[in-house]
Formats: structure tokens, C-alpha cells, sequence
């Protein structure tokens, strides 16, 4: 709480170099919290519907694992860096797009792929992912500091803190659960992820009417930018997937999807809203980008499947 309350009064400090921006920084700070717990619920619902033996899948193929770590922690955030060097972006557009490359580990990745991907593959790559990103993330942002000034270092512990706090111990809580009460569980999960994806939707689009004076400032430059990311993101993820058709679809939605979690944390860190409402933006855009591809990656594994 005494992190929160310092947040909320740096954010106030920072609004006077916001000019026309009333909205109060309390606000802000609480769409943010309400987006972090969204999260947490999601992951909780994930692990109401999921096995241990289902997190070990990736380590049973090593290959897989390697391009899936190499998609997500190493291409993506080259297509973000080259992005920004190439593009004219507003400073806050530019740091909240690095936040958003570096902060892989998808939790929302089984909410987009309902209905379709290998169901195994997709729960052992959120987990993996997540554990990596205690590492992954800090190294990121302490390699790109030089070259970004306005990017805020990340202690491990820090992003080790909040993983625990948002994704581990909701998933060992819902698979506990799952354990004891398996028919309970597997009637509660899809409803509460379902609600919570709605939750995690209305929050982002209220943080960005709260702040629909960042949105502005962000210009269509860096929506469009934001937006070629995600697509760069899904073909990356797509053309290392391998020969598996399931498996390129949740790889790339995989490397399209950041932990909100850990880019909310960042993005608290940088002074004022503009970080945080581009972490919006990108819940928005993604959503806008990712479904026309999840319809045709239905439609090829339909036309597949068809006699």
C-alpha cells in the first residue's frame, strides 16, 4: 500500500506538466490496480483449468522451447528497438513501447486461444515465460538504459515480487483447487476468466478516456506504431512456431501478448500517465489486431479438420 500511496503522489506531481489534465491521479492509480487484478483473477481462472504435468510440456521439447523463448525475449523487442530508432515518437510513446516489448510472459494467452492450439503447449509456454521474465525483463531494461534514458531499471526482486504476487500464487491457488474440487473448478473457469476479460477490457478503455489527452499527444504515428509492433510480433511468432499449425497460432499470439503485470509496474515508475495509457493503448490495439488473426487461424484449423 505505502508503494501505491508514493506512486499517487509522484503521478500528482507530475501533472503539472500536463497541461488541461484534471483528472485525478488517484484515478489513474486505481484503473491500474483494478487492471493488475484482472490479471490475477485470469490466472486464477487458468489455473482452475490446468495440470502440473501440463507445465512441463515445453520441457519435453527442447526445440520448441528454444524458438519460443528466442520469438518472445529476443525478437520482439529487436522489432520494438528498431521501431523506435527508425520512427519520430513521443517520448512516452517510445518508453511505453519498450516497456510493453521487454515485459514478455503472456497470462492472457489462454484467454485468446479458447477453442483452438494445443492446450498443454499453451499453459507450459505461460509459465515458462513468466518464470523467465524475474530474469529477462530486468536484463532488458538495464541494456537498453543507455540508449533510453527515460526507461526505469527493474530490480529482479521487484519483478520476482510482483510474479508471485500476480500469476504464481493465483495459479498453484486454482490449481490447488482444481485438485480438490475438479468438477467445481472446471465449471467456475471459463465463466470467471470470461468476466474478468470484460473487467480487464472496460479498465483499459476507462484509463484511456481518463487520459484521452495522452491519446491525442500519442498522434496516429504512435498508434500505428504500436500497432505494426503487434503485427511484427504475430509474424515472428508465426514463422518460428514451427511445422505445427497449433502451434505457430499460440506462439504468435504469444509474442503479441505482454505480461500486464510487469508493464504496469514499469510503467508506474516512469513520471507521469503517458507510460501507463500506452500499456492501454496496446490492450486495445492488440485485441483490435489479434482477433481478425485468431478467425483465420480458426478457419485454416477448420478447413483441416474437414474430411
Amino acid at each position: 500500500m505505502q508503494r501505491l500511496m508514493r506512486v499517487a503522489y509522484r503521478w500528482r506531481l507530475s501533472q503539472r506538466s500536463f497541461p488541461g489534465n484534471r483528472s485525478p491521479a488517484i484515478v489513474t492509480l486505481a484503473l491500474l490496480v483494478l487492471l493488475k487484478i484482472t490479471v490475477t483473477v485470469i490466472v486464477f481462472g487458468i489455473g482452475l483449468d490446468s495440470t502440473p504435468r501440463d507445465a512441463m510440456r515445453l520441457f519435453r521439447h527442447p526445440g520448441l522451447l528454444v524458438r519460443s523463448v528466442l520469438a518472445m525475449y529476443v525478437l520482439v523487442p529487436l522489432a520494438a528497438v528498431a521501431l523506435v530508432k527508425t520512427l519520430p515518437l513521443a517520448p512516452g510513446v517510445e518508453a511505453g513501447l519498450l516497456v510493453l516489448a521487454v515485459s514478455a510472459g503472456a497470462p492472457l494467452l489462454p484467454r485468446k486461444l479458447l477453442g483452438i492450439g494445443d492446450g498443454a503447449y499453451i499453459f507450459s509456454l505461460v509459465v515458462i515465460s513468466s518464470v523467465l521474465a524475474i530474469v529477462l525483463v530486468p536484463v532488458w531494461l538495464a541494456l537498453l538504459g543507455p540508449l533510453f534514458p527515460r526507461l526505469p531499471p527493474l530490480a529482479p526482486e521487484r519483478a520476482a515480487l510482483v510474479l508471485a504476487e500476480s500469476f504464481f500464487l493465483p495459479l498453484l491457488l486454482g490449481m490447488a483447487i482444481r485438485w480438490l474440487f475438479p468438477k467445481a473448478a472446471a465449471w467456475t473457469a471459463g465463466r470467471l476468466v470470461g468476466l474478468a476479460g470484460i473487467v480487464l477490457a472496460v479498465s483499459a478503455l476507462a484509463l484511456l478516456a481518463v487520459h484521452w489527452h495522452v491519446v491525442l499527444e500519442a498522434r496516429w504515428t504512435g498508434i500505428l506504431t504500436l500497432a505494426a509492433l503487434i503485427a511484427l510480433s504475430l509474424a515472428i511468432g508465426h514463422l518460428v512456431g514451427g511445422p505445427e499449425e497449433d502451434t505457430r497460432t499460440a506462439l504468435a499470439i504469444a509474442c503479441a501478448t505482454r505480461h500486464i503485470g510487469i508493464a504496469v509496474l514499469v510503467a508506474t515508475s516512469v513520471p507521469g500517465p503517458r507510460t501507463a495509457v500506452v500499456v492501454a493503448i496496446y490492450i486495445a490495439v492488440s485485441l483490435a489486431i489479434s482477433l481478425p488473426y485468431l478467425r483465420w487461424r480458426r478457419a485454416v484449423s477448420a478447413r483441416r479438420s474437414t474430411p
